[in-house]
């Protein structure tokens, strides 16, 4: 039967052909995924400073993280921490994807779109420290070009040597799965064959966690059991758990794929889209209208309609507002049928890992088509009333899952929504 390289719209079909994950669930997709689905969790105390003088002491960091094995020494110490597990990602990714010589074949058909939340702030505090113990002839020369958000973009562009199209992303908690949307464009309007996408944040830091805590967005009432502190959609919850790492993907049109004969295509990307609350800064809209127009759109984007999507994997930070908004969204969106579609949230054992989130739970999402296995949601214990969907609880599900929808929700009422399916011939 000869293949189809386009979509009912026209569009070039678009596959995910690489994988790569540095997380606090282990340092590749592979070692992501077991943790995610045997509820082995990332979150602990915090070790990247001294978080005992406050209410929140956990984090999901990413452990025995040594960015030489990926990066040269004197490279890496001119980086942040969030270049640094980008480009441990990407190099996974790339690898994956059976790029020759870890490039893309034609540099200029090749494109970057890397998000991050925040970016290097790391380094703007380390180098403000220095400025005012040491004065400014200490300051690195490099600190600059060290915090600039586009640096883990250009890192990964320097990589693969993509000469095309490249974007940073910027879009709170939404930014990973917009990153890859973005990407997507680039191939759909014939800017790009290939690019290398995704999400990464590296934010365990003293103001950033203070900063959550005092807006009360984290968690603090379970500091002495870790492992239950995350727990989207319970009763019980009181916040979500900050967290840190990288997810990247290398996509590229299917024709592209199949002509250089690309090892692994793991599933097809089907639709995206994007939508603002346009409500408040950090409250979500309590009428979940933005949350339901992304929701909507992306499905639509993708040539197909509610009634397709078989999983969702859900935000569900473990905020109070959030989990609450995010369900009478998928009720408001798929009317009764919601209560008959599996929805969890990667984020009770992995925390939120911000910038990288939405790219991350695309990558997990992508591994619940390809395995036909639905991750649970850990921690949910305790039913909420206003939480009353199918969550998949404290157990992994098999079950054949065709289309999955990626949901993303972030500050500023930004909301990014991904639709994957399984690849078909």
């Amino acid at each position: 039967m000869e293949i189809n390289y386009y979509d009912a719209k026209g569009r070039p079909r678009i596959v995910v052909t690489g994988m790569g994950a540095i997380t606090p669930l282990g340092h590749s997709v592979a070692e992501t995924w077991e943790g995610l689905i045997h509820g082995r969790s990332g979150i602990g105390p915090i070790t990247q400073f001294d978080a005992s003088p406050y209410p929140w002491t956990l984090a999901g960091e990413v452990k025995d993280f040594d960015p030489k094995q990926y990066i040269d020494f004197k490279e890496a110490r001119r980086m942040s921490r969030v270049s640094q597990l980008t480009v441990a990602a990407a190099q996974q990714a790339i690898a994956d994807a059976g790029l020759p010589d870890g490039k893309v074949p034609d540099p200029e058909r090749g494109g970057t779109a890397i998000g991050v939340g925040v970016g290097g702030i790391d380094v703007a505090f380390e180098q403000w420290e220095v400025l005012k113990a040491k004065g400014y002839g200490r300051v690195n020369p490099f600190a600059m070009t060290g915090f600039l958000p586009n640096m883990p973009s250009y890192h990964v562009s320097l990589l693969a040597q993509t000469q095309g199209p490249i974007a940073t992303v910027n879009a709170a908690c939404a930014t990973g799965t917009q990153a890859i949307g973005e990407a997507m464009e680039f191939i759909r309007n014939g800017r790009a064959d290939v690019v290398v996408c995704g999400g990464a944040e590296g934010l365990i830091i003293e103001a950033a966690v203070v900063g959550f805590g005092r807006m009360q967005a984290l968690s603090s009432a379970f500091n002495d059991t870790p492992e239950r502190a995350s727990r989207p959609f319970d009763k019980d919850r009181d916040g979500f758990i900050l967290s840190e790492g990288a997810g990247v993907l290398v996509i590229e049109r299917l024709d592209h794929a199949l002509a250089r004969r690309a090892p692994h295509i793991y599933a097809e990307l089907l639709g995206h889209a994007s939508s603002s609350d346009a409500f408040h800064v950090a409250a979500q809209d309590p009428d979940a209208a933005g949350a339901v127009r992304a929701m909507r759109w992306s499905i639509e984007d993708g040539g197909l309609t509610p009634h397709d999507v078989s999983y969702i994997n859900a935000h569900g930070t473990g905020t109070p507002m959030n989990d609450s908004t995010e369900t009478l969204a998928i009720k408001r969106l798929f009317g009764e049928r919601a209560y008959e579609i599996p929805v969890s949230s990667n984020k009770s054992v992995l925390g939120h890992l911000m910038g990288g989130a939405g790219a991350i739970e695309a990558i997990m999402s992508i591994c619940t088509l390809y395995q036909d296995l639905i991750p649970p949601t850990w921690n949910y214990e305790t039913p909420d009333p206003e939480c009353d969907l199918d969550y998949v609880p404290n157990a992994p599900r098999p079950a054949e899952v065709n289309i999955a929808l990626s949901n993303s929700f972030g500050l500023g009422g930004q909301n990014a929504c991904l639709v994957v399916g399984k690849y078909r011939d």
